[in-house]
């Protein structure tokens, strides 16, 4: 994205509050404020806007500048171009939320679309597309251990009796206690509290943050199943495999972060042994004396689904025949919602809250010891663990081998040279991995991709939680660097 930005704004490792907060008080500084929507749409009106101008009147451009890296003049070009636009949207990444303080992250980003309007109609808003496909789909039909589908709370009395009654299960089943976020099931493993585990189409051993911890974790349990198209490092710990079928094997739904749900066809029939994911379910299920009820195909059971979860109450299968449909979309005869919050925002007031934070010091800091900062993420060539985009020699022609980035200037002082081996030490793993140098990371810090078994780097990242998300800061780990030789 960066070779098509006006403005490539590259903020230091853990400073997003303050460059937003600096952007905040730049459009307030020069009153491109939308004054009639935080009147009309804002819970507390100009007094929470006020307390949110004392807040951000400390981050000057200049000030802004020496926590974040970014030019004072940056700043405030970006302010000036986001705020005055008529429209405007804004797409986010995973690393807004991997952080300790990814929450205050989004909190910081939704200020500011708060104080300038952009939200709540027609080519305004926030987008922030998933890690891979279909997570958006995953979490609307609840996969999320605090929610049931439709994003409603377990503690919602009402609704529990509702999903009850179509499941066919006795009220009290249905606890009212958030549940475990992944890297929390793990921790909970490893402390013995939990003694099996079923993992279906993850690869908890590359895409979990300190891996070290989680093998010890996946070795501790008394029985382990997963649920996969291919065998991957985590089913290498695995006493059961149960084969899936992949996307193109299957038929049922997909859903962009746009809220557009659409229909998935089948290409090929799965090979050997392997079933779709929803059949080896109900199998299961019947074989250990809870059968399901007998679902004829994919469309019933997303019947099921809709009579559960409000926001997608009017889709279908036969309605997805030949278009997708955004939800909400609560009758059979709606037509879907193209924007969101029109009228009024997801809360018991119907108005949007801003949320003044400031900018803190992350827990994890650089050191005499651990100098760098290593950033992780994906590349565009491979997909999520590699366990699919690793066997396509298309993707694999193009980078099939683990590597570090990092500035010129740091190389130069280690006496590093391109290409050569190097090892990444953190308080919790080190790994061996060939260095490129390039100035597209800042001095002081290093990116690494974690699609590789190779090199693995979540053996270097940390499992702290954001405390309210519960997301690991797989963007913020301290390291040293040294020549493998």
């Amino acid at each position: 994205m960066v070779a098509y930005a006006t403005i490539w704004l590259q903020p230091r490792l853990g400073t997003d509050v303050a460059l937003l907060n600096g952007m905040v008080r730049e459009i307030i500084a020069n009153n491109w404020v939308d004054h009639s929507f935080i009147e009309s749409r804002v819970e507390g009106g100009m007094q929470a806007f006020l307390e949110l101008k004392e807040l951000v009147e400390k981050y000057t451009p200049e000030v802004t500048e020496k926590i974040t890296g970014v030019p004072a003049q940056k700043i405030k070009d970006a302010a000036r171009i986001y705020a005055t636009a008529k429209t405007a949207m804004v797409a986010t990444g995973m690393g807004m939320s991997q952080q300790v303080t990814g929450t205050h992250n989004v909190f910081s980003l939704l200020n500011m679309i708060l104080v300038t309007g952009k939200i709540g109609k027609d080519r305004c808003g926030i987008d922030p597309p998933r890690g891979q496909n279909n997570v958006q789909g995953a979490t609307d039909v609840g996969c999320h251990p605090a929610m049931y589908p439709g994003y409603i709370p377990v503690s919602d009395v009402e609704n529990r009796r509702k999903v009850a009654q179509v499941w066919g299960v006795p009220f009290e089943r249905l606890s009212d206690r958030p549940g475990l976020t992944t890297v929390e099931i793990i921790q909970a493993a490893y402390h013995g509290k939990i003694k099996g585990l079923y993992i279906m189409g993850e690869n908890p051993m590359i895409s979990d943050p300190n891996l070290n911890h989680t093998e010890e974790a996946l070795q501790k349990l008394d029985f382990l199943v997963v649920q996969d198209i291919f065998h991957t490092e985590t089913t290498r710990f695995a006493h059961v495999v149960l084969p899936a079928s992949s996307w193109a094997e299957k038929n049922g739904t997909f859903v962009n972060s746009d809220r557009r749900v659409l229909r998935v066809r089948k290409a090929v029939d799965c090979p050997g042994e392997a079933r779709e994911d929803w059949r080896i379910i109900h199998e299961l299920a019947a074989r250990m004396g809870k059968p399901m009820p007998n679902y004829r195909n994919e469309a019933e059971i997303f019947d099921e689904l809709a009579r559960v979860t409000p926001i997608m109450a009017g889709i279908s299968h036969a309605r997805l025949e030949h278009h997708g449909i955004q939800w909400p979309c609560p009758t059979p005869d709606h037509p879907g919602t193209p924007t969101l919050y029109l009228d009024k925002f997801n809360t018991p007031s119907g108005k949007a809250k801003l949320f003044p934070v400031e900018h803190v010091d992350q827990t994890e800091r650089v050191t005499t010891e651990y100098p760098f900062i290593l950033n992780s993420g994906r590349i565009l060539y491979h997909y999520h663990t590699g366990t699919m985009s690793r066997r396509n020699k298309a993707l694999t022609n193009f980078t099939n081998n683990p590597y570090v980035i990092m500035h010129p200037n740091d190389a130069s002082k280690l006496g590093i040279k391109h290409g050569e081996k190097v090892r990444i030490t953190s308080v919790r793993g080190t790994l061996e991995t060939q260095v490129r140098i390039a100035d597209e990371v800042l001095e002081g810090e290093l990116f690494m991709p974690w699609h590789y078994t190779e090199a693995q780097v979540n053996r270097l990242t940390r499992d702290e939680l954001d405390p309210y998300s519960r997301i690991a800061p797989f963007k913020i780990s301290a390291v040293r660097v040294e020549p493998a030789s």
